[in-house]
């Protein structure tokens, strides 16, 4: 895997600067595509449950980021369980924009504007490696779960529903 690729995002820089090789996968965007995961997996050729999407959502008032494969959805409610919280909702997309330097599409969970508690689904360590965007859309990174946890500053959890 290739450790910096021409034109990195904040994300590729971040796990250049920590020695975590990655590798940059890519294909055009279609800019009428809403399902940017769904999007990300069919363009590769890879199982949806090894492409993650990263997701921000509200615990308490909190932001949060989770970090969820594509094949499923986010459990808003086992995700504030797992940060110790009693109530989440999905961040406002504007919000979420502002917070990270990412759009929405294109937001990685490495690399962001502000550093955000990171949950993981725990599905994630089952695959040798796993995609999660690289930070703009039509781009991820290629990286292990045990890598992504340690640049994000992540914990695992039971946090996706099929």
């Amino acid at each position: 895997m290739a450790k910096k690729a021409a034109g990195a995002t904040p994300a590729m820089t971040a796990l250049t600067k920590l020695g975590i090789e990655f590798a940059v996968r890519t294909y055009t965007h279609d800019p009428a595509e809403t399902d940017f995961g769904g999007e990300a997996a069919r363009e590769l050729g890879m199982d949806p449950r090894r492409v993650f999407k990263t997701l921000l959502a509200e615990v308490d008032g909190a932001l949060a980021v989770a970090v969820v494969p594509v094949a499923g959805s986010l459990d808003l409610k086992a995700l504030a369980m797992a940060l110790g919280g009693k109530r989440a909702h999905m961040a406002d997309a504007a919000h979420a924009e502002r917070k990270t330097g990412y759009v929405v599409g294109g937001i990685s969970p490495l690399g962001q504007r502000t550093r955000l508690t990171t949950v993981i689904d725990i599905s994630a360590p089952g695959f040798p490696t796993i995609l999660v965007s690289g930070g703009r859309r039509g781009l991820d990174i290629e990286l292990s779960a045990a890598d992504l946890a340690r640049a994000a500053g992540a914990t695992f959890a039971p946090i996706g529903k099929p």
